[in-house]
């Protein structure tokens, strides 16, 4: 496995904040899956897409939630 090129973490954005539709957790854990082919998972950090000031609480919030929740299914298939 690589860590594409970088000696640091890589934090692909994983839902774009720009549109206020909230990603379901599939979606993340399938652009996590995704990132896992090209990088190291201790080199991978899962973020949104950029600031969260675009976007009301209620969204930011589910969409937070779905993003935990998908890390955490992601970290339980990876080898430690």
């Amino acid at each position: 496995m690589i860590s594409a090129g970088f000696g640091r973490g890589i934090g692909p954005g994983v839902w774009d904040i720009h549109s206020p539709r909230v990603p379901s957790v599939g979606e993340m854990t399938e652009a996590l899956s995704l990132a896992l082919k090209v990088v190291e998972s201790a080199c991978l950090w899962v973020n949104p897409d950029c600031g969260l000031k675009t976007r009301g609480y209620g969204e930011t919030e589910a969409a937070l939630r779905n993003l935990v929740a998908a890390a955490r299914q992601v970290r339980a298939t990876v080898e430690r």
